[in-house]
């Protein structure tokens, strides 16, 4: 792979990206492997993929794991109902004989089948159980899987960029982190928060986003929260303060803080997000 190649991605118009984050989505890229994220939600693990996608025109394909899921589902489905009931009633164009007219691609197939290079974004692999996990690093490994009902392999086409992401909630499998290139993205710190919310508000006044910044890094370090407000609940949050004609930024710096709802979605959370507003 070519430098040029090599240093293709650096952001997108929506997606701030500090450097060290560049050169792992970049190494991962000429390396030919995925490229695992944790972090905790909200720190654009999921954005990421949508930015690459974006930034290197790309179409982007989602496999959201579930804790039931298959391996098999998110390469294809045999739609065995549509075919009986295709040969029970005659009125389809489909060739009953031919099991692979009722072949419907998955996910995963369906970025091995693309004409053009994907972005294959496989969201919150630590849903799934570890047989998953590694069986599906296996197909990534081969670039190939079977079809078992009309013996046919899959190859893909182009290999896509492939993103994993995770929110640690249970432990991945050590053969599972050792295929994968790793990047944990941390809570952005209040400096880079400055530049995400810029990217999203790019009018906004000066005073508004530092108290905004700063009433919002208060709140996430109080104790005993379940749920912490993430990047998103900040900038909802200021969508909101900017909804309201009564809303004067002199209400943050003496610890007024109106729509406390839209950065907590716990009612134990909100409750003590509460108690500190009125102190």
């Amino acid at each position: 792979m070519t430098e040029q190649n090599f240093h293709r991605f650096g952001g997108a118009s929506r997606y701030v990206l500090d450097e060290e984050l560049a050169k792992i989505v970049n190494v991962s890229m000429a390396l030919e492997m995925p490229l695992l994220l944790k972090g905790e939600p909200g720190t654009g693990k999921t954005m990421l993929a949508h930015a690459i996608a974006e930034s290197l025109e790309m179409p982007l394909i989602i496999l959201n794991v579930k804790s039931s899921m298959k391996l098999v589902e998110a390469l294809y489905q045999y739609d065995t109902l549509t075919r009986l009931n295709d040969s029970r009633f005659g009125d389809s164009s489909r060739d009953v004989s031919n099991i692979s007219e009722y072949i419907r691609m998955g996910k995963i197939g369906q970025a091995f089948v693309a004409d053009q290079r994907t972005v294959l974004l496989i969201d919150e692999i630590d849903k799934a159980d570890t047989d998953f996990q590694d069986d599906m690093l296996d197909v990534l490994d081969q670039m190939q899987f079977d079809i078992m009902e009309i013996d046919r392999t899959v190859s893909a086409r182009q290999r896509p960029v492939v993103i994993i992401t995770s929110n640690a909630k249970k432990d991945l499998s050590d053969p599972f982190l050792g295929r994968c290139n790793f990047h944990h993205i941390a809570f952005p710190a209040p400096e880079m928060m400055r530049r995400i919310i810029a990217v999203h508000f790019p009018d906004l006044s000066n005073d508004l986003a530092q108290a905004a910044i700063n009433a919002f890094y208060r709140l996430r370090q109080l104790e005993g929260v379940e749920k912490k407000p993430a990047t998103r609940e900040l900038l909802n949050w200021i969508r909101a303060l900017q909804a309201d004609p009564d809303f004067r930024i002199e209400a943050l710096s003496d610890g007024v803080l109106p729509y406390l709802g839209v950065l907590f979605k716990k009612s134990s959370d909100l409750e003590k997000a509460g108690l500190v507003a009125a102190s």
